[in-house]
């Protein structure tokens, strides 16, 4: 069995170099078997105990144009990130001649990489385990024509996205706080990492350069780092473009844990949202050229997480207004975190960002009119190192209702009035539903659970002796969570009886009638009385004076007009 190999120079911390046990066990660092990563045995095959490898992000789909490709997967909270590169071409990217380290927004072009330093592929993936941020990096380069190559590559980190121009080949601005991890590999042995971060002032890794620069460099000790290259046997590569077999020399791998290094501080957010690899002539920063350039590509390294809101209704009608209240801990007792509006598209801004790792609950504290809170509401929930949550909820639209109240022309209730509501603008609309007005000419039951929009009703069934509202069927419109009030007024009508009687011998005679300039038919006769069993000699026995509006006299019995 392969035994570890510990440095134990004073000039550099000693590394943990992971080997295969028996049986094809994986031998894990502390870095990765407190990550969970098989960080340093060389060998990108997932294996026990740990079971988590390089290969266990594939398949992995990789876009854009080759050879400069890129892929991005998430697995087991583990994120993914694979950039490829031109190999032994001139057409591969690379900086200028005498490009350092130190050197800001230097310019690209074309050129071919020298074979120890041309770089094919580089992975980057990290996770947070508990309160730590954990980083493995892989770089992978072409057949190599010695057995025992030196390997210098590194691994530049950004904060920001402000771009540096045209001729920079896609790389960002650098701003305080950016990370540079210098993998070097002597061609034998356990590699060593270096951190350094971007300052704008104090000391410089160079020490004849002034800030900004790259800090003095920290060697990563083991318990916060670790590495190691497929010295001793090829390796498989399956989370490539295709499946390929790398030789010796050609693979070396790192796990750091960020936070033990000093990167993330405890209750200070910080992230790194681009990332780029480039070979070195040398592990000395102060002499080392700047040759292979693989990236820059997006990453998502972070310590914090953020938290986007959506906000709905549930019939699509605008949000805009509404207030969320992040508070921390499990219910909204906690601190106020704070707050976003929902603007017309729905997005609640501004995002909650830069969220230290825990529990949150958030509760809509404003609710638009006509709509009633999504019954998730308030929602607890966690936030992970890195992650953005995306965080949806639809307000149920309030219904509307509509009451009905009957009344005659001298405000008494009207009992026995049937309503019908119809959908729209007319009574050839879907028929809603009835009420029936009681005797206080309420009309039950009320029309209720109705959608905005417009409707129509009518009165539909009239009691005897009485009129229909002038004013139906009436037309009109409902909002969201409305109660709107509706009167009628329905006259009462009157019998009008006209009699017609012949003085000369108190006997009935039928007379055309007009009412309101309509011909009403003829005045009663005697025989009709007959029928009736009415008697025509107490008809026409009635005296004036004995009825209101009673008059006699002389005057034509044909047409009688009434108004």
């Amino acid at each position: 069995m392969r035994r570890r190999l510990t440095i134990a120079a004073a000039a550099v911390s000693a590394f943990v170099l992971g080997l295969l046990g028996p049986a094809g066990v994986a031998v894990a660092g502390p870095v990765g078997t407190a990550a969970g990563f098989e960080d340093d045995d060389a060998n990108l095959v997932p294996q026990a105990s740990i079971n988590f490898d390089w290969n266990s992000f594939s398949p992995a789909t990789w876009t854009g144009t080759a050879p400069t490709r890129s892929a991005s997967k998430v697995t087991s909270g583990w994120a993914f990130t694979g950039l490829e590169d031109w190999q032994a071409t001139t057409s591969d990217s690379g900086f200028a001649g005498g490009t350092k380290q130190d050197t800001t927004c230097p310019t690209v072009g074309t050129q071919k990489a020298s074979n120890k330093d041309d770089l094919k592929r580089v992975y980057v993936a990290s996770k947070t385990v508990g309160s730590d941020v954990f980083l493995t990096l892989a770089w992978v380069r072409i057949p190599q024509n010695t057995t025992s190559s030196s390997a210098h590559v590194a691994f530049e980190f950004n904060k920001g996205t402000t771009s540096c121009g045209a001729g920079s080949g896609g790389l960002v601005q650098r701003s305080a706080g950016d990370m540079l991890i210098v993998y070097d590999f002597e061609g034998g042995g356990t590699p060593v990492l270096k951190l350094s971060r971007w300052i704008t002032s104090g000391a410089c890794e160079v020490g004849s350069n002034s800030a900004p620069c790259w800090s003095v460099a920290t060697t990563l000790s083991s318990g916060v780092a670790e590495a190691a290259v497929n010295t001793g046997s090829t390796a498989l590569d399956t989370v490539a473009p295709s499946n390929e077999t790398l030789g010796l020399h050609e693979f070396g791998e790192a796990g750091i844990n960020l936070t033990a290094a000093g990167v993330f501080a405890p209750g200070v957010c910080e992230g790194f949202g681009k990332a780029y690899a480039v070979s070195r002539s040398s592990g000395q920063s102060s002499t080392a050229q700047m040759k292979d350039l693989v990236g820059p590509g997006n990453v998502n390294i972070r310590n914090c997480g953020s938290v986007a809101v959506t906000k709905l209704g549930s019939d699509g009608g605008s949000q805009a207004g509404a207030v969320f209240t992040l508070y921390s801990g499990a219910n909204t007792s906690g601190t106020v975190v704070g707050t976003c509006t929902v603007q017309a598209n729905g997005a609640c801004t501004p995002l909650f960002a830069d969220l230290p790792v825990g529990t949150y609950t958030l509760d809509e504290t404003t609710v638009p009119a006509g709509y009633d809170k999504d019954p998730t509401l308030p929602f607890t929930f966690s936030v992970a190192a890195g992650e953005t949550k995306t965080l949806t909820f639809t307000d149920p639209a309030r219904p509307a209702t509509v009451n009905v109240q009957k009344q005659d022309d001298l405000g008494a209730a009207v009992p026995g009035a049937v309503f019908t509501l119809y959908t729209g603008a007319n009574t050839s609309g879907t028929v809603v539903g009835t009420c029936t007005t009681d005797a206080a000419g309420v009309c039950q039951p009320p029309f209720t659970n109705l959608a905005p929009g417009t409707y129509t009703i009518d009165e539909t069934t009239t009691p005897t002796g009485y009129a229909k509202d002038a004013s139906l069927p009436l037309t009109f419109s409902v909002v969201r969570g409305e109660t709107k009030n509706l009167s009628f007024t329905n006259p009462r009508t009157f019998k009008v009886i006209v009699l017609v009687c012949r003085e000369s011998d108190s006997t009935l005679y039928p007379s055309p009638v007009t009412i309101d300039g309509q011909a009403a038919g003829n005045t009663l006769s005697s025989a009709q009385a007959t029928t009736a069993g009415l008697s025509e000699a107490a008809l026409c026995g009635i005296a004036t004076g004995q009825r209101g509006g009673l008059q006699t006299g002389n005057h034509a019995a044909s047409p009688i007009g009434i108004s």
